[in-house]
């Protein structure tokens, strides 16, 4: 009887697998990137989506996916019901703790952040051993990853190529530069002491991301925010104290353009890349730039420039201007949207809706 119950059990599970069908696994769907990404995939792709955040999934996005989970992405116990539960193709991994509220808790950070991708990474590994294929495991970057010494460094060096001055001055660069390692071990060295070859079981692909600038979504404590942060006060009628100084020059790319690298960078044909971690850029510009444009744009939009030293000194650290001729010349990167464009075509139409609803 015992022998009986225990082969019914492993036909059962058997049976639950092959019946299990193929999901795109979103963590961090509530973010900037989050919200526009599942709208991509949702549009474009018959795969479920699955999405995990510590807040509920916002209203307007739960009709667009198949199983919205409330929970940390430190919760083993969340993410094995997830891997029990799906079959997982491709796996976005956008949760974190963001730059600014990870140098006020830096261990807090290094937890989520760190092991944060480590849980994803072994959930991927699992998934790709019983799927017997690959799992695509995307990791959004940063160009915090990059630290320049003093100003005069960043005017002096220009742009800068994926190979550079990797050595970040803040916790979330520290972390995101040793998520980019970590994807690359379990890529192309996990367990290569191990009996059987486990290499390429997981296609591990990165985009170190510029300031990000969404007319969907409210910032939420990124250091590069000031630029996004000025135009939703803009457009609000609010003054806005810029905490940076008005020649702090940074690149930066618009959330449909990011969301739009994302898609191509995943779906490009694995030969054609020659690496897995990529810069892209749509434009530099400073934070002065930002001020008159909103300022023109908005007659009741009022600039002041009052720096944050701590604050500065991060920005400073970063490139003024990145090099991406690889994303380019790899996978087709080409932004929609220059700066003149991403206020007229995209920013000012959408959060004007938002604001006069």
């Amino acid at each position: 009887m015992a022998a009986f119950s225990r082969l019914y059990c492993t036909l059962g599970f058997q049976t639950e697998l092959k019946m299990r069908k193929p999901v795109v696994l979103i963590t961090g769907a509530n973010g900037e990137i989050g919200h526009g990404l599942i709208k991509s995939i949702a549009a474009k792709n018959d795969l479920s989506i699955i999405t995990l955040d510590l807040d509920p999934l916002d209203d307007e996005l739960k009709p667009q996916v198949r199983d919205a989970v409330t929970a940390n992405i430190i919760d083993r116990n969340s993410l094995e019901r997830i891997n029990a539960k799906y079959e997982i193709s491709e796996i976005y991994h956008l949760a974190a703790v963001l730059s600014t509220r990870a140098e006020f808790s830096p261990h807090t950070a290094h937890d989520v952040n760190v092991g944060g991708t480590i849980n994803l990474l072994r959930i991927a590994v699992e998934q790709a051993a019983s799927q017997g294929s690959t799992v695509k495991f995307f990791f959004p970057s940063s160009i915090a990853v990059y630290g320049l010494l003093t100003v005069e460094e960043k005017d002096r060096t220009g742009a800068i190529n994926e190979n550079q001055f990797c050595r970040p001055q803040t916790i979330y660069g520290c972390n995101k530069l040793y998520c980019e390692h970590l994807g690359r071990y379990y890529a192309n060295y996990y367990r290569r002491l191990f009996a059987a070859n486990e290499r390429g079981k997981i296609d591990f692909r990165a985009i170190r991301f510029p300031g990000l600038i969404s007319a969907e979504t409210i910032p939420s404590g990124g250091t590069s925010d000031f630029g996004p942060e000025m135009i939703h006060a803009g457009a609000r009628g609010e003054p806005y104290a810029c905490f940076v100084r008005p020649d702090t020059t940074m690149p930066f790319t618009t959330m449909p353009d990011a969301v739009a690298a994302i898609s191509q960078l995943m779906h490009t044909d694995a030969v054609q890349l020659s690496k897995s971690v990529y810069n892209i850029n749509s434009f530099s510009v400073t934070a002065e730039d930002f001020a008159n444009k909103v300022t023109t744009l908005y007659k009741n939009a009022s600039v002041t420039f009052e720096v944050n030293e701590k604050r500065q000194t991060i920005v400073d650290s970063w490139p003024a201007k990145v090099d991406d001729s690889a994303a380019r010349k790899d996978w087709g990167w080409s932004p929609q949207f220059d700066f003149d464009l991403a206020f007229e075509d995209y920013l000012v139409p959408e959060i004007n809706k938002r604001y006069t609803q």
